[in-house]
């Protein structure tokens, strides 16, 4: 690499040389492949990519007769000061197109920005050239609205020279790779046939179902160019950066997505939310009015060494039709923090107070949050906690292993730990509404959880005790103990009237609740 400055001899001022000729001793080129392919290359200030400047040619007639050295001649046009490189085009780099989604529906508008796609480059099959150590074997990239573009090796002749693993995660959560058996699923996967069979797409789980499922491998396997099907994705040359950062969505690409296990919804009226024609009128519908969705979602901090799902239960809090009945429940695990394992943090959706279906009254949803483990109730949001007090009525919050509020009316804000989004689709109110719990901010969005920004409400959870039985196990120690104390008390019965002592004996027979006498029926 080298730089160039042209002067005036007279006064000093920096000249543009025009067309300037470059020589490079061949002797210096320590691998002959390179003679017939090396090229000049010009890094470019504004884009920071080296550009292509012209190839080197062997000099043909040596410059002097006793010159013994033979140069590589280059020739380019000096316009303005740039760093310039001596350089071989590497072929063997390819760029992966990956995607990550909300869901496995796997739809354009469930794409997921902030993911972190990884790539770990394998070793190379025998007879391969091992990839550069300056180049790395690892690479990650941050998905954009239009997914992340990974570098991987690559070779056009072998497809299985080079193999990588890919992987995907949000927050410390590790999303999943669609499934490769028993049968592959192009349509699923995103890649069509026959290109997916020469990449040799296989989940992690492929072979062994008791392995996660968060990742998968591929022969990174470079587009032929005379092979038109694999000409659209998911595999790019190196030099179609900019054509795999913009490919269209109809493109083949991978697939990752959210775990559906960590979520769980219930609604005692059924409702699509991709279908709103699904609406239907009901006092107890969680979206009481069609094409105006309001989503709202508390954020609770959990002081635990494990991940623990929270569950909202949502019923009726003060309309005469629905107190006491069951709107849905909503269960999320939680997400734990990256600098602070025994840290968790996570947003429960909860149904917002308001109208009914009918418009005529107003319900303040009775809403309780139970984190599922052995938690106690720490701290409530002072202005939360002070909102609810100067809004009567006010719920009955005794068991500290829950929290429990009449929903607020007012879209409160990160303040309060409260975030509320209305839209005319659900989802999208639904994402909004996240980004900001996620932020703890009322304005701002984030996919990375920020477990000490705009908290609700804060449990402390420790492991259960060993000896504490399960109910299974309490169910069966009961019986058992049941059943040697009616051996025990027969026995003592029959020793009784063996005894004939001072004391008269006792009639053992117990007495029933149901029948007072404690005469048996026939």
């Amino acid at each position: 690499m080298f730089s160039v400055d042209f002067r005036s001899g007279n006064n000093n001022e920096p000249l543009n040389a025009g067309e300037v000729q470059v020589f490079l001793d061949s002797a210096q080129v320590t691998m002959s492949e390179h003679l017939d392919n090396m090229k000049l290359w010009s890094l470019n200030p504004e884009t920071g990519l080296w550009e292509e400047e012209g190839s080197l040619q062997m000099e043909k007639n040596k410059r002097r007769k006793r010159e013994e050295r033979t140069f590589l001649i280059g020739n380019m046009e000096i316009r303005e000061r740039r760093l310039f490189n001596l350089d071989v085009p590497e072929n063997r780099r390819c760029y992966v197109k990956v995607r990550a989604f909300r869901s496995e529906r796997f739809m354009p508008s469930e794409q997921v920005e902030g993911v972190v796609v990884s790539l770990i480059n394998m070793e190379p099959t025998a007879g391969f050239s091992t990839n550069p150590r300056a180049w790395g074997r690892f690479d990650s990239v941050i998905t954009g609205p239009n997914g992340a573009c990974l570098p991987a090796f690559c070779d056009e002749q072998k497809a299985d020279a080079y193999t990588a693993f890919v992987m995907a995660n949000l927050g410390g959560e590790e999303l999943e790779a669609v499934p490769s058996s028993p049968k592959l699923n192009p349509n699923l996967i995103g890649v069509p046939q026959p290109f997916l069979a020469k990449l040799n797409y296989k989940r992690t789980d492929h072979e062994d179902n008791r392995l996660k499922k968060t990742a998968f491998s591929i022969n990174v396997a470079k587009p032929g160019s005379n092979a038109a099907e694999e000409g659209n994705g998911p595999i790019y040359a190196f030099e179609g950066l900019k054509e795999c950062e913009e490919a269209p969505f109809s493109a083949a690409h991978f697939r990752f997505s959210r775990v559906e296990g960590d979520r769980y919804d219930y609604n005692t009226v059924p409702f699509n939310e991709d279908d709103p024609m699904s609406w239907t009128e009901d006092y107890l519908s969680w979206w009481p009015k069609p094409m105006e969705y309001r989503a709202c979602y508390i954020k609770v901090k959990l002081n635990s060494p494990h991940e623990l799902n929270v569950r909202s239960r949502n019923m009726g809090g003060t309309h005469p039709r629905t107190v006491g009945q069951l709107y849905g429940l909503r269960d999320t695990r939680s997400i734990r923090d990256m600098d602070h394992s025994t840290v968790s943090a996570v947003c429960v959706e909860f149904k917002c107070s308001g109208m009914l279906y009918d418009q005529e009254r107003v319900d303040r949803t009775l809403v309780k949050i139970i984190p599922q483990g052995s938690c106690k109730r720490e701290q409530v949001n002072t202005m939360l906690q002070e909102y609810l007090v100067n809004h009567l009525p006010l719920a009955v919050n005794n068991d500290t292993n829950e929290f429990t509020m009449l929903a607020p009316l007012d879209p409160l804000g990160h303040n309060y730990g409260i975030y509320t989004v209305t839209d005319q689709d659900p989802r999208t109110a639904k994402e909004i509404a996240l980004g900001r719990c996620f932020d703890g901010t009322s304005d701002g969005t984030s996919r990375v959880m920020k477990s000490n920004e705009g908290v609700a409400l804060t449990f402390t959870c420790g492991d259960r005790e060993v000896t504490r039985q399960s109910v299974f196990q309490t169910v069966q120690s009961a019986q058992a103990q049941s059943g040697s104390s009616v051996v025990r008390g027969e026995s003592r019965q029959g020793s009784r009237r063996r005894q004939r002592g001072s004391n008269a004996p006792r009639n053992s027979r117990r007495r029933s609740t149901r029948d007072p006498t404690g005469r048996r029926k026939s």
